[in-house]
């Protein structure tokens, strides 16, 4: 039974991740025939890194359900990872790719959405609220039996990236502050990025009579990290990490796109998104935990705050305070 995967957003750091790890760890390169990258910029570093490694890069313009099928049915691909991009446009480029798929015959569809779309208020959070109208449209075909990709769809729902933590590394650096518009109370479990990569590298290489495993194809994954954490918690456990003392600072939604803007160089919807993630963890929506399908899949342990701050030390060990010289 053949596997070619085709990994949508690859020029982003989810499809990057994904597309790398089916391409180079034996567990998952042994079970596929053939990677395909869809790429927004295909001069892109991350095109031409996985290109190196065996991915066939194609240029990705959306505005054509046509066109999309077209090049999917062209690629071979039996498998479609949908990542959502980070874009303007993210909605419709996402719901052109998941009909372009139905048009083509793709059997099994997967899609990274986000852990509390359910719960965002689509006036005060409408970029993460467009994650449930993706997902309607990607899991509409199931049950249909005229549908190829009404066979094998699953979603899995990723938590809050814990690398959007790095945004703050000047921060860390400077004044071993994490400032974040989470209030003080509330929690938030974040996930690393490469355990929402190799769960959706399990769903992709999984194999089963009707496409995906059947323990995986219809279901609803939901990929939180391990701890809850509210802002003190989190500057301890980086603190702990790199063995310096960090503090907490709880600022404004107003204050932090300031940052982020001055900070990032991110698509102005991500910003948005990440703002509103940020005001859905002060409205108390993201104190739950969510690993059971991580464990369930991939048989390990979601990657503890402290390991996450372990890995990117070099972005977040604060500089030393020099010494005062005395007179």
């Amino acid at each position: 039974m053949s596997r070619n995967v085709c990994v949508t957003a690859i020029d982003g750091q989810t499809g990057f991740l994904i597309a790398e790890l089916l391409l180079s760890n034996p567990d998952f390169s042994s079970k596929v025939d053939s990677v395909v990258g869809l790429s927004l910029h295909p001069e892109s570093p991350h095109a031409h890194e996985l290109t190196s490694l065996g991915a066939k890069v194609v240029p990705h313009q959306p505005g054509r359900v046509k066109t999309m099928a077209k090049k999917l049915k062209d690629s071979g691909c039996d498998t479609l990872c949908l990542v959502p991009p980070a874009h303007q446009d993210k909605f419709d480029i996402s719901v052109e790719l998941a009909e372009a798929a139905r048009q083509a015959g793709v059997p099994n569809v997967l899609l990274i959405s986000s852990a509390g779309c359910d719960y965002a208020d689509p006036n005060r959070q409408p970029r993460l609220r467009e994650f449930i109208d993706i997902e309607s449209v990607v899991l509409e075909s199931k049950g249909l039996a005229d549908t190829p990709t009404g066979t094998s769809p699953c979603v899995i729902r990723a938590g809050f990236y814990a690398e959007n933590l790095l945004l703050y590394s000047p921060q860390a650096k400077e004044e071993g502050t994490l400032p974040l518009p989470i209030g003080k109370q509330h929690k938030f479990a974040p996930v690393a990025l490469g355990d929402v990569a190799l769960l959706a590298a399990h769903v992709l290489t999984g194999k089963g009579a009707h496409g995906f495993d059947d323990r995986h194809r219809g279901q609803m994954m939901i990929c939180t990290g391990p701890k809850l954490c509210a802002g003190e918690e989190l500057a301890t456990a980086a603190g702990s990490s790199l063995g310096v003392e960090m503090k907490f600072e709880s600022i404004s939604a107003r204050e932090a796109k300031r940052v982020l803007k001055a900070q990032s160089d991110i698509d102005q919807s991500e910003q948005q998104y990440l703002l509103e993630y940020y005001s859905l963890v002060q409205e108390g929506n993201t104190n739950y935990i969510a690993t059971t399908a991580f464990h369930d899949v991939t048989g390990r342990h979601p990657t503890e705050p402290d390991g996450f701050f372990k890995m990117y030390e070099n972005d977040m060990r604060p500089k030393k305070v020099a010494k005062r010289k005395h007179h």
